[in-house]
């Protein structure tokens, strides 16, 4: 499985706070099943985004581990003016890899009217955005038909591994489970920051999708899509239509 968003580069934000901590989150996605992790720092108002420095951080803890498992650069990009403005002048500087693809986060407060007008302005640039867990936040879980409109413009969607287990309540497992259901999904990533609270495990993930929308679902939004997304190739094609999750059994409703 690959992971194309984490905070496993310590001291650079909210994520891991310590080189060990760092080590400890890559042994336990290389332990669960995860070959490839993009470590995606944070640029938004709070944490400045320093490539250089998140570079050397890189190369470290490529060399600690041992290369296990494969690391890789990205950013996860807040979408306020001056990003927006920095990213149209330096696509590559933001992008996974160096190559197309780009993670983008809304704010929990608003959502700009011009939000489409922007997306189109990263895509016009050569950039593809994907929006990262528009699950978690309370303004897209009530915009659904405008995340479709932007898919349909040629953004993807990310949703993270624990909100499909219920980690973070109610609205967000419905809500990611209705972008199931709706063939909306792109990605499923972890979005980690520790190994306690919000580890950098796919494997729980990959079972829930595997046994709720078959093998082929969760190899496709967790192997087959990140895959391209490192080397900046288009997804491969969705199927026709959307697979329908298979039915619980009854007594799941009483656990």
């Amino acid at each position: 499985m690959i992971d194309i968003h984490s905070h496993i580069l310590y001291g650079l934000d909210d994520g891991a706070g310590d080189r060990e901590t760092s080590l400890a989150m890559l042994r336990m996605a290389a332990e669960t099943g995860t070959t490839d992790i993009v470590a995606t720092p944070h640029s938004d108002l709070a944490f400045a985004f320093q490539p250089e420095l998140a570079a050397e951080r890189l190369a470290e803890l490529r060399e600690a581990s041992g290369g296990v498992p494969r690391l890789h650069t990205g950013c996860d990009f807040h979408l306020h003016y001056e990003n927006v403005q920095d990213a149209l002048a330096h696509p590559a500087r933001y992008t996974i890899n160096h190559q197309s693809y780009l993670l983008v986060e809304f704010s929990d407060l608003v959502v700009f009217n011009n939000s489409g007008q922007i997306l189109g302005a990263l895509l016009a640039a050569g950039m593809r955005p994907i929006i990262t867990h528009p699950e978690r936040n309370s303004l897209l879980q009530q915009r659904l038909p405008l995340l479709a409109e932007w898919v349909g413009g040629g953004c993807s969607l990310q949703v993270t591994a624990q909100s499909l287990l219920g980690e973070f309540g109610r609205a967000a497992k419905d809500t990611s489970e209705e972008l199931m259901k709706r063939g909306l999904v792109h990605f499923i990533a972890s979005d980690a920051h520790d190994c306690e609270h919000r580890p950098p495990r796919l494997d729980l993930a990959y079972a829930h999708v595997a046994r709720r929308w078959g093998p082929q679902t969760a190899d496709r939004l967790l192997v087959h899509n990140p895959a391209a997304a490192l080397v900046g190739d288009p997804l491969p094609a969705p199927p026709a239509a959307p697979p329908e999750p298979s039915p619980r059994k009854w007594y799941r409703f009483w656990r």
